[in-house]
């Protein structure tokens, strides 16, 4: 699939159908528009609400439940940081505004009143929005015996086609810090060929150079894809470094992320 790549991950989403053929929403799908009753207001719609923009759709099961306050606290921990990419922030869960309202006072508490929650939280108490987007957990159920959601991110492009999905159970906490290194992985390869690896951007800390000295100057750097020929790697980017493999193949090509945001390929 990669080697059909012309230009990241934006072009790669253009491989995939705008419109689910099954009814489950899957990548490159445009999502679902919805209207938002929030915490913060009423919208007629959420693609109208994000127009142009990176968005983050976050559900969690239920207000006033620990694992969800923690979570909520250190999405705002981040929120800032993701205003900074760009990329807007909208909460979710089935629990009515009036709940959101008198829960967001022990999150802030929780956090030692040193957080702001800036981002709406949406009102789904007809479940709507949840079953829109795959959000329903059959094995959870509030006091009315009506499902709860699951942990789900959903991070969508500016062009409203959704880019990465996180399922999690609701006996798992999210890990903030990684929801931002998608979020910034996906926005550094959206037009260029490129590719994060594993672990990124942490990888590569100390690697052996052709002259066998070691050096840890690739730690961050990215994986150009199979598309950008030998040629075009050499004139675009002349300080990358092909790591030695026994099979002799140059597929695993590195480069320095400064370079690549440098770059126009």
């Amino acid at each position: 699939m990669c080697s059909t790549i012309k230009s990241g991950t934006k072009a790669y989403m253009g491989l995939y159908p705008e419109e689910s053929t099954d009814g489950s929403l899957r990548l490159g799908n445009i999502v679902p528009d919805f209207a938002m009753d929030t915490t913060q207001g009423k919208f007629p719609s959420f693609l109208e609400w994000k127009k142009g923009k990176w968005a983050i759709l976050f559900s969690h099961p239920a207000d006033f439940t620990p694992v969800c306050t923690t979570e909520i606290g250190r999405l705002a921990l981040k929120y800032d940081k993701l205003s900074e990419m760009g990329c807007l922030v909208a909460t979710l869960s089935v629990d009515p505004v009036r709940s959101h309202e008198e829960w967001l006072e022990d999150v802030v508490a929780h956090c030692e009143n040193k957080i702001e929650i800036k981002f709406p939280i949406i009102a789904d108490q007809d479940r709507s929005i949840s079953m829109a987007y795959g959000m329903i957990d059959p094995g959870s159920s509030d006091e009315q015996k009506l499902p709860l959601t699951i942990r789900a991110v959903f991070i969508i492009n500016p062009e409203n086609k959704l880019m990465l999905s996180l399922n999690y159970p609701a006996c798992v906490g999210r890990n903030m810090d990684e929801i931002v290194r998608c979020v910034e992985a996906l926005q550094l390869s959206y037009e260029k060929s490129i590719a994060t690896p594993a672990n990124w951007p942490n990888n590569h800390a100390d690697i052996e150079l052709a002259d066998g000295t070691r050096t840890s100057e690739f730690k961050g750097s990215v994986f150009l894809l199979p598309t950008v020929s030998t040629e075009e790697a050499a004139a675009r980017y002349p300080g990358y470094h092909s790591c030695s493999v026994p099979s002799g193949k140059n597929y695993l090509r590195l480069v320095k992320k400064d370079e690549v945001e440098a770059a126009a390929l």
